[in-house]
């Protein structure tokens, strides 16, 4: 993961990156309108499975290619003998396994079943799903889960005694669940996950009152830390998605009953946030989202009456370069002072290593200055600042 990160770090180096910001409609999610299907990306096409509509819970998927711009119908969970694994607030996503990327689908609720523990194999090669390890935990729905190092991460969400703050890992290759340090926030449902450079974050959702902190898992220390807080209003039901070095939250019920369509940008550098642009459309809870090749989708979920519109959103991950970055980092590689200069007023001053700690900040604006990087350790670290409120990131080797 910090590979990747580096790899498009290089690409903005002498780039200056403005956010595309901005939604456009896609083709109309296939099957009738409904809220609550679980969502996952896999081999550059989104996946969605199951979810309620007027009519009850369902257990159909469907595909959408974002080259053809167009839904298909897969084959349902469980397969042609899968009758009662209809369900939704599920929770999905993808492993690799036995050198494939494989889908994943686990817990959630049904007609008769309220509180669900079983755990599904999607193969995209054979198309076909096979029934894994039940999760661990007690059985539940409006669960959360993120990815890293190639094991999932459920947690949280409501089951027969009540609100849930437990965490368990699931190995594709041993085919085992794991206990790990429980969620450091308090007991809740309806929250968000979504992972950004090998961490898993989660945060809001509805613990009896509704909830906007966000909180990291390092899975190497088994530890939460507490990040920025979300800056909208406290909602539940909303959707989440990472976009490497940025995340995205939006929509969501909020305490006034608000269904709201508003979309806010999380940048793991800066461990801060701003508002991007509205979404389109009609608020909503329950809609799910994706994210392939530089672009994210978000559809579907319940406002009063299920909505089965689908809208792509080009924001900063899309990056778009628009000038020379007007930032000069010298020497690169660097022994002891690092020198930098720009044309324009750099503001928000900040240098984090590629695990993002900070290990410097500048309170005044400067057009030049010098650091002392001389007892760092080696490695490519990332120089953030804005200009112009536009944020703008660019690396530099510390060397012996």
């Amino acid at each position: 993961m910090k590979n990747v990160f580096f790899a498009m770090m290089l690409c903005w180096i002498c780039q200056d990156v403005k956010s595309q910001d901005y939604w456009y409609p896609r083709d109309t999610v296939k099957g009738s309108p409904k809220s609550g299907s679980a969502a996952v990306s896999l081999n550059q096409v989104g996946l969605i499975i199951g979810g309620l509509d007027d009519f009850g819970f369902k257990r159909k998927m469907y595909s959408y290619s974002p080259f053809q711009d167009d839904w298909d119908e897969e084959v349902s969970l469980g397969g042609a003998s899968g009758d009662g694994l209809e369900r939704a607030s599920a929770c999905a996503f993808s492993l690799y396994h036995e050198n494939i990327q494989k889908a994943y689908v686990c817990l959630g609720q049904t007609q008769t079943v309220a509180y669900m523990k079983d755990l599904w194999e999607f193969n995209p090669q054979t198309e076909t799903w096979s029934q894994k390890a039940n999760y661990t935990g007690s059985a539940r729905r409006q669960a959360v889960c993120f990815t890293a190092a190639n094991n999932a991460y459920v947690g949280t969400g409501e089951g027969l005694t009540g609100l849930k703050k437990d965490f368990y890992a699931y190995d594709p290759e041993s085919n085992a669940w794991t206990q790990v340090a429980d969620f450091a926030g308090t007991a809740r449902r309806d929250a968000v996950a979504f992972e950004l450079n090998g961490y898993g974050f989660v945060g809001t959702g509805d613990d009896g009152i509704l909830k906007n902190d966000i909180w990291m898992y390092d899975f190497q220390s088994d530890t939460w830390i507490d990040k920025a807080p979300f800056p909208g209003t406290a909602r539940a039901g909303a959707v989440a998605w990472g976009a490497l070095p940025l995340a995205y939250l939006g929509t969501g019920e909020d305490l006034n009953g608000t269904f709201n369509n508003d979309l806010y940008e999380y940048n793991y550098f800066l461990n801060a946030w701003v508002q991007r642009a509205n979404i389109p459309a009609p608020g909503r809870k329950n809609a799910f989202a994706f994210y392939i090749d530089g672009v994210s989708y978000v559809g579907g979920g319940y406002n009063g009456v299920f909505l089965e519109d689908f809208w792509a959103y080009s924001g900063t991950a899309g990056l778009s370069v628009t000038e020379k970055i007007k930032v000069s980092l010298y020497p690169n590689p660097v022994q002891n002072q690092l020198r930098i200069q720009s044309e324009q007023t750099m503001e928000n001053i900040a240098v984090y290593a590629m695990d993002g700690k900070q290990m410097a900040a500048e309170s005044e604006a400067h057009q030049q200055f010098s650091m002392d990087v001389s007892t760092w350790s080696s490695g490519t670290y990332v120089f953030s600042c804005e200009i112009n409120g536009t944020p703008t990131q660019k690396t530099f080797v510390k060397c012996e």
